[in-house]
Formats: structure tokens, sequence, C-alpha cells
């Protein structure tokens, strides 16, 4: 059962981790990042989320995978344009303005700090 404690309290601290990982990294990106319009192209062959082609300021073209898949709210239809915030020093650092899932990364670090608190309930009630 102490097994049982450790791997919940450790399953649930790496979902406190990506949740706060996404927060910090969508606040960095929007904060510190240039704004462009990047043209949607259709997803990649076994892939779900479209790609984004944009021109960054010293005028090359990058191509990244979208960092949020199409939703009924945000299709991103093929042919469209959408606006991303890109880190200057790695391009490939995307956000789609708009379309920040900040609710899902906060319910990351909700569940995880619920499984953590589990886990440790688990262990001290077992030993």
């Amino acid at each position: 059962m102490i097994v049982l404690a450790a791997c919940t309290a450790i399953g649930g601290l790496v979902a406190l981790l990506a949740g706060a990982y996404g927060l910090q990294r969508t606040r960095r990106v929007r904060a510190a990042g240039n704004v462009a319009e990047a043209l949607v192209k259709p997803p990649q062959p076994g892939s779900d989320r479209p790609l984004l082609q944009f021109v960054i300021g010293d005028g090359r073209v990058i191509e990244v995978v979208s960092p949020v898949p199409p939703s009924k709210r945000r299709p991103l239809p093929a042919g469209g344009v959408v606006s991303v915030a890109y880190d200057v020093e790695d391009p490939r650092e995307t956000v789609v303005l708009g379309g920040e899932r900040p609710d899902v990364d906060r319910g990351f670090m909700i569940a995880g700090a619920v499984l953590v608190l589990a886990g440790m309930v688990l262990a001290v009630s077992l030993s």
C-alpha cells in the first residue's frame, strides 16, 4: 500500500509541475515575445494540430506545429490567419493569442496538488 501512496504522490507531483510549467511558459512568451500574424496550414499526416507559418523580425519564415488543437471555439481552418506571440530567442516557442488555456493548466495544478495530498495521507495512515 505504501507503493500505491508513493505512486499517487509522484503522479500528482508530475501533474502539478506540468500545469505550473504551462502557465509559466505562456506568461513568459506573452510578456517577452513579439506578435506576428501566422498562416494556418493543414496538419501533417498523423497529426491533429495544424502548422502555423509566420515571419519573424529578421525576415526568416518559421513553421511550427500549433501549440493548441483546433476546437469549436477556435477551429484553425487551413488558409486562415491567427495572431501568435513568439519568443525572440527561440521563435519555435509560440502562443496562439486568444487560444491560451490557463484553465487547463490550473486544472492540472489543482488535480496534482490533490493527488500529492492524497498520497501523503495514504502514506501517513498506512505507517
